[in-house]
This record gives structure tokens, sequence and C-alpha cells, in this order.
């Protein structure tokens, strides 16, 4: 195994823990509108993206002109796509949350095809088929409430894939991650505002804390994902995202008493499953 790619899951592995805090803490935030939950995430991740940016100025280099109109794009999916799996956490489930958010590498794999021009092979397909198939159980078609609030966080998974196939190529055009993380940090942020100040509501203060852990952990994913995507091709290192939902389903049962139902179980076999079998086959 390559030392970059040793790295990238040593990053996707810490990415996980982050993110399933972070799933916890905005749900234990409660009843506080998800653009202003969006909006704290993103300060918080702004600053401390900021602050590592100014302990090392040798990262802090802007992009060429070829490169803002790919930074641009992965900072507005980024947005769009946090903003899907908030609003899906308030209402669901946060391991079926979580799931549907992991199937970004699937969609990853198909946006590729447009983004970079790589094209799938037969096996990469047959996953992303039965990666879909494995989210029709966790999303329960129907006309009901549940199923738009996990339609949402399915639209949340389709953005970040596409999101991280733009931080892949911004990496592989030699552009930081500390910068990627502070832009998309501060576009989330400065967009947020405007919706906030239309719709904002007081919060406790264990809404202040648990917002506050939310933004920190979230900015410790948000640089370990980007660390992890910058070092090694999504293809070979984003199984290991999938520690995410086991996280994410321990810390829902302790906290909130959560367990999922049959149906969304099925769905993370086959979604974790076929991760884990086009992982193995493409090492």
């Amino acid at each position: 195994m390559s030392g970059n790619k040793t790295k990238g899951i040593l990053f996707v592995l810490s990415a996980a823990f982050f993110f399933s805090l972070m799933s916890l803490a905005v749900r234990m935030a409660g009843d506080v509108p998800t653009m202003q939950k969006v909006l704290f995430r993103n300060s918080v991740a702004a600053l401390v993206a900021f602050s590592m940016l100014m302990k090392n100025r040798d990262n802090f280099v802007l992009p060429g002109k070829e490169d803002v109109l790919p930074l641009f794009l992965r900072c507005a999916c980024g947005m769009f796509g946090i903003f899907c799996n908030f609003y899906a956490i308030d209402h669901i489930n946060i391991a079926d949350a979580n799931i549907l958010n992991k199937l970004s590498p699937f969609f990853a794999i198909v946006m590729s095809i447009f983004i970079l021009k790589e094209k799938p092979n037969r096996k990469q397909v047959i996953a992303v088929l039965i990666a879909f198939t494995g989210a029709l159980f966790v999303v329960k078609p129907s006309f009901s409430a549940e199923f738009f609030y996990a339609a949402v966080g399915a639209m949340g998974g389709f953005m970040a894939g596409t999101a991280y196939t733009f931080v892949r190529k911004l990496g592989m055009n030699g552009v930081k991650g500390p910068v990627i993380v502070f832009a998309f940090s501060t576009f989330s942020t400065i967009m947020s505002v405007p919706f906030v100040i239309a719709n904002h509501a007081a919060m406790s203060t264990s809404s202040w804390l648990w917002l506050l852990t939310a933004g920190i952990a979230a900015a410790g994913g948000q640089f370990s994902i980007t660390a992890a995507y910058t070092h090694a091709p999504a293809k070979e290192i984003s199984v290991f995202d999938y520690t995410q939902v086991v996280i994410a389903a321990a810390l829902g049962f302790i906290f909130l008493g959560q367990i999922p139902d049959v149906y969304s179980i099925i769905g993370y076999i086959l979604i974790i499953g076929v991760a884990v079998w086009r992982w193995a086959v493409d090492r």
C-alpha cells in the first residue's frame, strides 16, 4: 500500500468520526432553522480554516484562473449538500441520514464521467446500481413526509458526491486542501446570512453549545475528507468512509434512542456491502 493511500485511509476514518459527531450535535441542537445551523457550522469551520492558513502561509496560494469555476462549483454544491443533509438529520433517523449522504462516492463515480472525463468500468457501474437499489430501501418511496425527508437526504448525497469530485479535480491541479476548505466555508457562511436574517430563531445555551460542537466537528471532518481525496482517488479509499454510518447509528441509539427499521438495515447492508466489494476488487 502506498504512503499516499495509507494517509488517505486514515484521513477518511478521521472524517467519519467527526462527521458522525457533527450529525449528533446538529440533531441535539433542537428546533433551530436548518439554514441557521448551516451558518453556525460553516462560520466556525471558516474561522478554523483561516487560523490554519495563517499558521502555515505556504498553503495560502490563490488558485489559478482555470480553478476558479471548479472551486465555485465545489462551494455551491457543498453548501446545498450540507443544507439537505442537515434537513434530513432534523427529520429522520441520523443513521439513515448518514447512509444517504454516504451515497456520495457512488454519485462521485457518475459525476467523474462529466467533470474528470473518467470512464467507469463495468464493476463500478454494477456497484452504483446496487448502491442506488440499497438507497431505495432507506428512502422507502411513498406519498409520505418521511419519503420527502429521505429524498432530500439522498439529494444531499448527490451534491456531496459532486462537490468531492471537484475537490479531486482541484487537488489534481495542485490547489491546497486548506484553501479549498476556507473558500467553501467562507462562501457558505456568506450565502447563509440572508436566509438567517429572514428566518432567525433565538437559541438556548444548550443549542449554542451543541452547534459550537457541530462547527468544530465539521471543521475536523472537512479538513480530513479534503486531505483524503487530495491524497488518493475516491475509488481506493471511500469504502472506509462507511464507518461513519456505524458510528452515527451507535450515537443515535445512545443519545436519541433511535433504532433503524429492517428496510433501512437492508439498505445499509446493500450500500456498505457493495462499497466493500468494489474496494476489494479494485485493490
